[in-house]
This record gives structure tokens, C-alpha cells and sequence, in this order.
């Protein structure tokens, strides 16, 4: 009993700590503080909350970098001149802490002030200087221990609510930062969106170094056949794997995706075409990576999709997800077939009996009329005999006319012949005749 109840202590003590974790990662709370933007951003989950403009340490005595956290906090507080102890002003409109004080290290902290004009300039003894209400805000929200993070940092990436990246690029005003071009484009390619950002355009950014933000573009990821596309690396040459877009074109890196899909891709940047085996369509050339339009994926890569949610959360984002053509990846599923339940089936012994005689009749019609079809076959087939005997005697009777025809020629072929026997005789007798008579005629003359 007593190894249970030891046990059953250890467990509500894991569970005492463990939600304890939980509710302070709900309510993760930082501070991070830019010296060169002279800038404080407090943020909660990791998601920005408010932002504060600060004053900030002189250049000689400049604000401190590092990472701190809140060790105290103080309502009214005394302020004490560094420079001498004993002399010391109480809480009100004189101090120059103001209303507000929260300690990170020895005598630096985040405080209120009595001049409201010094917030944006480099004029403190190294403190962080707020307006009165930004200080009150600030100090509302935060707890001793929430962590403090101070850099400088001239150049400043972010992803603001809409997806869109923008860089800022403030002055050297400690003098601690210098920069180039290469420099930037380092800050902005883990986004996607370097190629996008002419080097001209950021050699004139870095001249004036206004803090001014300028946005690029919404880069995306990319996924195909339900794997993510990475950034690779070709002949030494490193090609990003983000989609983006601006100015309403969806631009996708087709280097990363041709490889992911194992297709042969070919770049002829004379003609600004891209050809695969499936198709030749127009290329895009942004500094040295090659982009095509994602409503040409289709053509050139035989893949069909666009821009999606990454899950019902919104907050989770979007993602442009592709599938080969033809191999969908979410194909429909089929219907299933309809489950013919136990009380549809009929059973024979539900059957009636007047039912069953009612079968039997209509089985007995059945046979009649099978019989009567039956007679029906054998008329027609009686007919058919008739019909054929009908034709023998026609035949016949054609044969009989064919032999009275016949009969007739051989009585007419004989009338002529004796006809011609006839004829002959009579000028035989003729011709006899005239011989006689020719006969005389000779005799007469002779006499």
C-alpha cells in the first residue's frame, strides 16, 4: 500500500508538472528589443502581439546586446543618478523613469520616461526608454522571467499577416554593422524570395537606410505527390524550392521539382523556353534561378494542382500542392454497394397458399399457350407445304404450255414442208411441160 501511494505521488507530481508546461507553452511569452531599429517587439506563441518604439543608449554609452530576462518589477518607481548614489527622485512627473520600471541586468531595465520627445533617438545612459503608455501596456502583459533578447541588427526580414515577406534596413547608428548587397540577399533567400529582389534595387535600400519596409513577394511551399520539394543543389549552384507570388503570377522553381520528379529538364535561355519531354513552355529567369508559371506545370511537368490550405486551421497556412497527372493522388473513392438487409430477402415459406395456387394457374395458361403456339408452328408449316405445291403445279402447267407451244411449231413446221413438196411438183410438171412443148416446136421446124 505504501509502494501505491509512492507511486501515486510520483504520478500527480508528473502531472502537476506536465500541465504546468502546457499552460506556460500556451502563454509563451519574449521580448525582443533591435537596437538598430530602436524597436521593441513583444510577442506570445510566437506570434507577434505589439510592437513599441524605444529610446535607446547614447553611442558612448550604448544599450548592452545579449539575452536577458525580467528580474523585477517596480510601480512607481525611485530613480538614483549612476554618477552619484546619494542623490535620488521619487515617483512622479520629474523622474525620469517615469511610472513603470522592469529590471533585466544591474541598473539596465525597460522603464516609462518624463521625456516623451528622446523615444527613437540613441539618448539613454544604456536603460530602454518607452512612452508612459507603452511602458504601462508592456508591463500589464509580461511576468518576472520572461526573456529578453537584445540585438543589432540592421536588416530585418519578416512574413507579415498575409504571407507577404518584407525587409527593412535601418542606419548604422552605433556604427557596430556594415553591409552589402551579398549581406541582404543572405537575410532573404531562407525565405524564397531573393531572386525577386533586384541587387540593384537593394544597393539603393542600403544608400538609404530609412527603415522603410519593401515588400517582395508570398513565397509558398511546395509539395509533390505528397512529398515535400527541397532546396537542392546542382553543379555547385544552389536552387531554391519556394513558390512565390507576385504581381499576381504564381512563379514555381522548376529545377527542384524536375529533379523531385525525375524529369529531364532542358533551359535554353536564348529563346527563354523551358522543355521536357512533355512539353515546351515559356521560362522565367529571376538573378540565376528558373521559374515557370504554375499554370504551365501541366505542360511541362505533366503535374495538375495549385495553392491549398495545410490543414482546416487557417492559421496553419497554405501550401501549393501538385500530383502527377495521371496518377492522382486523391482519387474517388468508390461507392460501396448497397447492403441488401435479412427483412428484404423474401423467403419461400412466406408464401401462401392461395399464392402458390395462383402460380400454378398462371403456370397451366403458360403451357396452354405454349400448345397453341405449338399448333400455330405446325399451320404455318402446312401452308408452307401448300404454298410449295401450289408452285410444282404452276411449274407443271408452264411445262404443258411449253409442250403445246412445241406441238404447234412441229404441226406448222410440217403443214410447211408439205407445202414446199407441193410447190416442187408443180414446177417439175412445169417444167416438163415446156420441154415438151419445146420438143414439138423443133420437130415442126425439121418437118
Amino acid at each position: 500500500m505504501k509502494i501505491f501511494n509512492k507511486v501515486a505521488a510520483s504520478l500527480l507530481s508528473l502531472t502537476v508538472m506536465f500541465g504546468a508546461a502546457n499552460v506556460e507553452a500556451a502563454t509563451e511569452k519574449r521580448i525582443i528589443i533591435n537596437s538598430a531599429s530602436r524597436l521593441l517587439t513583444y510577442y506570445e506563441n510566437n506570434k507577434k502581439v505589439a510592437m513599441y518604439p524605444l529610446g535607446l543608449g547614447k553611442t558612448y554609452t550604448p544599450t548592452p546586446v545579449g539575452y536577458f530576462k525580467i528580474l523585477e518589477k517596480v510601480v512607481n518607481p525611485t530613480w538614483t543618478d549612476p554618477s552619484d548614489p546619494e542623490y535620488s527622485i521619487s515617483s512622479g512627473p520629474g523622474n525620469p523613469l517615469g511610472y513603470r520600471w522592469m529590471q533585466i541586468r544591474g541598473n539596465y531595465g525597460i522603464h516609462g520616461t518624463n521625456r516623451p520627445d528622446s523615444i527613437g533617438g540613441y539618448v539613454s545612459n544604456g536603460c530602454i526608454r518607452m512612452l508612459e503608455k507603452d511602458v504601462e501596456d508592456l508591463y500589464s502583459r509580461v511576468d518576472v522571467g520572461t526573456p529578453v533578447e537584445i540585438t543589432y541588427n540592421r536588416v530585418v526580414v519578416e512574413k507579415i499577416e498575409d504571407g507577404s515577406v518584407v525587409y527593412y534596413i535601418y542606419p548604422d547608428g552605433y556604427g557596430w554593422q556594415s553591409i552589402d548587397v551579398a549581406y541582404v540577399n543572405n537575410w532573404l533567400k531562407p525565405y524564397g524570395v531573393a531572386p525577386f529582389e533586384s541587387d540593384a534595387n537593394i544597393e539603393e535600400k542600403i544608400q538609404a537606410s530609412d527603415g522603410q519596409p519593401t515588400t517582395i513577394g508570398k513565397p509558398y511551399n511546395i509539395e509533390v505527390n505528397g512529398r515535400r520539394v527541397e532546396n537542392i543543389q546542382v553543379n555547385g549552384k544552389d536552387f531554391l524550392a519556394k513558390a512565390v507570388i507576385r504581381d499576381n503570377i504564381n512563379y514555381l522553381p522548376v529545377v527542384p521539382i524536375a529533379m523531385a520528379l525525375r524529369t529531364k529538364l532542358e533551359w535554353r535561355e536564348g529563346e527563354s523556353t523551358l522543355k521536357t519531354k512533355y512539353g515546351t513552355v515559356t521560362g522565367i529567369l529571376k538573378k540565376d534561378q528558373i521559374y515557370c508559371n504554375a499554370d504551365d506545370a501541366i505542360v511541362l511537368l505533366n503535374i495538375d494542382g495549385g495553392l491549398q490550405n495545410i490543414s482546416d486551421k487557417p492559421e496553419d497556412g497554405k501550401i501549393f500542392k501538385f500530383y502527377t497527372a495521371n496518377n492522382p493522388i486523391d482519387k474517388p473513392k468508390p461507392d460501396k454497394p448497397t447492403e441488401i438487409k435479412p427483412e428484404d430477402k423474401i423467403k419461400t415459406d412466406e408464401i401462401k397458399p392461395e399464392d402458390k395456387i395462383k402460380t400454378d394457374e398462371i403456370k397451366s395458361d403458360d403451357k396452354k399457350s405454349d400448345e397453341i403456339k405449338t399448333d400455330d408452328k405446325k399451320s404455318d408449316e402446312i401452308k408452307t407445304d401448300d404454298k410449295k405445291s401450289d408452285e410444282i403445279k404452276s411449274d407443271d402447267k408452264k411445262s404443258d404450255e411449253i409442250k403445246s407451244d412445241d406441238k404447234k411449231s412441229v404441226d406448222k413446221k410440217d403443214k410447211k414442208d408439205k407445202k414446199s413438196k407441193k410447190d416442187k411438183k408443180s414446177k417439175d410438171k412445169k417444167s416438163k411441160d415446156k420441154k415438151s412443148k419445146d420438143k414439138k416446136s423443133v420437130e415442126s421446124v425439121k418437118a
